[in-house]
């Protein structure tokens, strides 16, 4: 196993509130709209750089959309920054009229995502948005896994043209990818090469997953690791190649499993080549109130639950 260490924890809205900063330097066609969350999405830094290009547009998320719409028509290249679960639910209607329909050039950017939302509870953590998103014809959805990533994928996306959603959370985490890495969209990135086991990860459950390897590799288990963070367009190519040799997959990640990455890597097992999936996932349910730590336990999304599911999806396998 593939040893990862760490020196820091920050969490990923930083990354993307750092890749902001540096968009603002780098591209002048970027400008940034926030839904009186300016703190929590991390704007300050490009407020600071280019005042000019951000846009205070208050609670009112539907009209921060439409004005994304309308900027990217004009050749803007928008961001918009609230929650996750007003960046796509409490909006969807004009993303999918407005943004998805027409194509247009719009970053819907989405902090607190998931149930490591915490103590905000149920209404706040939404854990639809990954379905939401990856169901709207054009759309690119991307879930990243730490800062650095987060950093790296909010720059890189200025450069795509089309719609994506950018997916990102709130608390602190282990910052363990490069430093100075190129973000691929649509390309997966082999975290551990392995024979026994496929785990396909995406967000915050990279790093479970990572610390799941470790387990399993104490007993015996070689498990090949990758990190899913662009979810649509999938990287089929590898996620296939890894199947055929280890014979069996754990999807896991920070959503229902009902929409989300998951049911992507079903999707395409069950058209190009058959094999038993285990979900690592929110079963079918709310969030509630609680530490991130104590939510990530109780709806079983640890590196014991991986493991857990590693067991039972070897097991199916021989």
């Amino acid at each position: 196993m593939k040893k990862y260490t760490y020196t820091e924890k920050k969490d990923t809205r930083s990354g993307f509130g750092a890749g902001m900063a540096e968009l603002a330097d780098k591209n002048p066609e970027v400008v940034g709209l926030c839904a009186d969350l300016i703190g929590s999405l991390k704007f300050e830094k490009f407020i600071e750089k280019a005042p000019e290009r951000f846009f205070q547009i208050g609670i009112s998320e539907a009209n921060m959309i439409g004005m994304a719409a309308g900027l990217a028509t004009e050749g803007k290249i928008p961001f918009t920054g609230t929650f996750a679960n007003f960046s796509t639910g409490r909006v969807y209607d004009q993303i999918r009229q407005s943004v998805a329909y027409s194509g247009k050039n719009v970053k819907i950017c989405a902090s607190h995502a998931g149930l490591t939302l915490g103590e905000d509870g149920a209404t706040h953590q939404i854990l639809e948005d990954i379905g939401l998103m990856k169901m709207l014809p054009g759309m690119t959805v991307i879930n990243t896994c730490d800062y650095n990533q987060t950093k790296a994928a909010t720059i890189a996306i200025a450069d795509y043209e089309g719609p994506v959603y950018l997916r990102f959370g709130r608390p602190v985490i282990p910052v363990f990818t490069d430093e100075n890495q190129t973000f691929e969209i649509g390309k997966a990135w082999m975290v551990n090469e392995g024979k026994d086991v496929t785990i396909v990860a995406t967000g915050h459950l990279v790093w479970e997953a990572i610390k799941a390897g470790e387990i399993l590799e104490e007993q015996g288990i070689d498990a090949e690791i990758i990190n899913i963070h662009t979810i649509k367009p999938l990287d089929s190519e590898a996620i296939l190649k890894s199947v055929k040799k280890t014979g069996c997959v754990v999807t896991a990640e920070e959503h229902n499993r009902l929409g989300g990455l998951g049911d992507s890597v079903a999707q395409l097992l069950i058209t190009e080549h058959l094999a038993p999936q285990e979900y690592v996932a929110v079963n079918d349910s709310f969030g509630e109130s609680g530490t991130p730590d104590q939510l990530m336990e109780k709806y079983g999304l640890t590196a014991n639950d991986i493991v857990e599911a590693v067991k039972k999806v070897m097991k199916r396998k021989s």
